[in-house]
C-alpha cells in the first residue's frame, strides 16, 4: 500500500481522518506534489527538509484539523435548526403515490398477516420502536410484530444463549484515564444520559458488543414472526411511515434514538440533512461489497448521500435495490 492509498483508507475512519497526513519523499517530483494535491493530502515534503519545520507543521495541521472539524459539526447542527431539511415536492409525490399503491395492492398480505400474528399469540399487531430521521424528527418506526407481548421480558432468561458475546471493556477509555482530569484523547459524544463518552471508547464499545441477540431456535420469536421476517413481510409497515411523512423510499436508514445521539456532535451528524427511508445508499453499495462494510463507511455513504441526493439518483437506487433482490432471489 503506497502513501496515497493509505491516505484515503484513513478517510473513511472517524479517528484516523483527524490526524495530519504529511507525504514525505527522498526526493521531489512534480507528479507527486501533484498526485498530493489531487489526493487532498494535508502536505507534501521531500529531502532535504528541517525536521523542525516538520513538526511545526504537524502541530500547526493538528489543531487546524481538530477546529476545522468541531466547526463543521457544528455549522452542521445549526443549519439543520435554521434551515431543516424538506422533502422535494416531486419526492414527496412519488412516496404518496408508490406507498399508497403498494398499500392498497399488499392489503390481502397485510391482513392475512394481522390475523395470523392475532390468532398465534395475544396483543398488538404492530410493533413500534422510536426512531431518528431528518432534522433528528423523532417518530414511531412500524414493524409487524414478530415476537411474543412479553419479549422484553423474556431477554434475561436467553442472554446465556447468545452465540455473540461481546468483550466488556468496562465504563472507562483507557486512554482518557492517563490524561487529566476533563481531557478527552478524542472528540465527545453524548449519551442518553447527557453524560459524554469519547468518540474512540464509544466506538470500541459499539465494535466489542455483542451486535445483536443470535439464539437457536429463539423462544421469544412465533412461528408466524419467523416467517414474515425471513420473507421481510415484517418491514411492510413502514410502508405507513412513508405514507405519513416521517420516511420516504429512498434515504438514510432511520437509527435508535441512542445511537442517533451518540453522533450528534460528529461529523456523521450530517446524515440529518436527508430524509430517513426504506432504501439508500449504503444498502446497495453493501451488497456490491459482499456485506463487508464499517460502520464508519456506512455513515460516509449516508452524508454523501445527504449532500448530492436527487430525484433522478433516488430513481437509479430503487433499480438497483430491486435488481438485488432479483438476483437473491434467483439463487
Amino acid at each position: 500500500m503506497n502513501a496515497f492509498a493509505l491516505f484515503n483508507h484513513m478517510q473513511f475512519h472517524n479517528l484516523l481522518n483527524k490526524i495530519p497526513f504529511i507525504v514525505v519523499a527522498q526526493r521531489f517530483e512534480f507528479a507527486s506534489r501533484a498526485m498530493a494535491r489531487t489526493n487532498k493530502v494535508d502536505d507534501y515534503y521531500a529531502f532535504p527538509l528541517h525536521i523542525e519545520n516538520l513538526i511545526a507543521r504537524i502541530e500547526f495541521l493538528k489543531k487546524f484539523k481538530a477546529s476545522y472539524s468541531q466547526a463543521n459539526v457544528k455549522k452542521t447542527i445549526e443549519d439543520l435548526e435554521s434551515h431543516p431539511y424538506k422533502t422535494p415536492f416531486l419526492k414527496r409525490s412519488f412516496d404518496i403515490i408508490m406507498s399508497g399503491g403498494a398499500l392498497l395492492a399488499l392489503s390481502p398480505v397485510l391482513i392475512g398477516t394481522m390475523i395470523a400474528i392475532r390468532m398465534e399469540s395475544k396483543g398488538k399487531v404492530f410493533y413500534s420502536s422510536k426512531r431518528v430521521g431528518a432534522n433528528f424528527h423523532e417518530f414511531g418506526f412500524y414493524k409487524f410484530r414478530s415476537m411474543y407481548q412479553d419479549a422484553d421480558k423474556r431477554l434475561k432468561e436467553v442472554e446465556h444463549l447468545n452465540q455473540y458475546q461481546g468483550e466488556d471493556l468496562g465504563d472507562e477509555c483507557p486512554r482518557c484515564k492517563s490524561l487529566p482530569q476533563g481531557v478527552f484523547c478524542s472528540p465527545t459524544l453524548k449519551q442518553d444520559d447527557n453524560t459524554e463518552i469519547c468518540e474512540y471508547f464509544y466506538i470500541k464499545k459499539k465494535n466489542a458488543k455483542a451486535a445483536f441477540l443470535k439464539v437457536e431456535n429463539d423462544p421469544r420469536i412465533t412461528k408466524v414472526g419467523k416467517f414474515i421476517r425471513n420473507t421481510s413481510i415484517d418491514e411492510l409497515p413502514q410502508l405507513i411511515n412513508i405514507l405519513k411523512g416521517d420516511m420516504s423510499i429512498v434515504g438514510n436508514r432511520p437509527l435508535p434514538v441512542g445511537e442517533a445521539n451518540a453522533i450528534t456532535k460528529s461529523r456523521w451528524s450530517r446524515r440529518f440533512k436527508a430524509a430517513a427511508g426504506l432504501t439508500g445508499l449504503w444498502q446497495v453499495e453493501l451488497r456490491g461489497k459482499d456485506g463487508g462494510m464499517s460502520e464508519e463507511e456506512r455513515f460516509e455513504l449516508d452524508n454523501t448521500y445527504a449532500e448530492s441526493n436527487s430525484f433522478w439518483g433516488d430513481t437509479k437506487l430503487i433499480f438497483r435495490t430491486l435488481k438485488i433482490f432479483i438476483q437473491k432471489g434467483s439463487v
